[in-house]
C-alpha cells in the first residue's frame, strides 16, 4: 500500500513543485534502503549529509564490549535552509518510516512467532502480563523491522526468543534508517526552531511511498 504525503502548498505562489518521493523496500539490504532515501533527498542536504566529524568510541554492556558507537556533528556552516530540509525529511521518516508498529500487528507477529516454540501452559493472567512487556518492550519499532527480527529468529533459531533478543534483532533491523534520522536531527538542532523557515517557494516537500516487499 502506498502512502502519500502532499507537497505543501505554496503562500502567494504558483503551485507547488511535483513531489520528491523517497522511496523504501524493506526488503532491500539496509545499505540500499539508505542509499535510496539519501538520493532521494535535496542536493543541499545531501551535501550537508555527506559531510561533517564522525566520532566512534567503544560501547560496553553487563557483557562485556558492545561494539562501537558513531556520532555525527555536522559541518560548519549549516544554514536554516539546511536545517527546514532536515526538519521536513525528518519528520516523514518519523511519520511512517519509522513510525512504531500498531499494537495488534505487534501483538500477532509476536505472539505467532512464540507459537514456533510452544512452551508450559501459563494463566490467562499471566499470558496477558507477558503480552503487555512484549508491547511495552518492542513498542517502539516498527513493523517492518518487527517483522525482519521474527523471520530472522525463526529461520535461525531452536528455542523461543527472550525480550531483549528481539530488541537487539529489531535495533539491527531499523538501524540504518534511525542513523539518518539522527544525521537529519543534528542538522535541524544546529539551528534554532523558529530561525529555519522555508522561503514561500517550498524547496522541499517530501512522499513517503512504501513498495510491497
Amino acid at each position: 500500500m502506498s502512502t502519500l504525503h502532499p507537497l505543501p502548498s505554496a503562500t502567494g505562489r504558483a503551485a507547488a513543485q511535483p513531489a520528491l518521493v523517497l522511496p523504501f523496500d524493506p526488503a532491500q539490504p539496509a545499505a540500499l534502503r539508505r542509499q535510496s532515501l539519501t538520493d532521494a533527498l535535496p542536493s543541499p542536504l545531501r551535501a550537508v549529509l555527506d559531510g561533517g566529524r564522525i566520532d566512534r568510541h567503544s560501547r560496553f554492556s553487563d557483557d562485556g564490549f558492545a561494539g562501537l558507537a558513531e556520532i555525527w556533528t555536522p559541518p560548519e556552516g549549516v544554514t536554516p535552509r539546511h536545517a527546514a530540509l532536515a526538519r521536513q525529511a525528518l519528520e516523514e521518516l518519523e511519520a511512517d518510516i519509522l513510525a512504531p508498529a500498531a499494537p495488534n500487528h505487534l501483538l500477532g507477529r509476536i505472539l505467532a512467532l512464540l507459537s514456533h516454540y510452544p512452551a508450559k501452559a501459563t494463566s490467562p493472567e499471566v499470558e496477558q502480563l507477558l503480552a503487555m512487556d512484549w508491547a511495552d518492550d518492542l513498542g517502539e519499532f516498527p513493523a517492518w523491522a518487527i517483522d525482519q527480527a521474527a523471520r530472522s529468529w525463526r529461520r535461525s533459531r531452536k528455542w523461543r526468543p527472550s525480550i531483549a533478543e528481539m530488541r537487539a534483532l529489531c535495533e539491527d533491523a531499523c538501524a540504518s534508517e534511525r542513523a539518518l534520522a539522527d544525521r537529519l536531527r543534528a542538522v535541524a538542532r544546529a539551528v534554532p526552531r523558529g530561525d529555519d523557515a522555508l522561503p514561500a517557494r517550498p524547496a522541499f516537500g517530501a512522499a513517503l511511498r512504501r513498495m510491497p516487499g
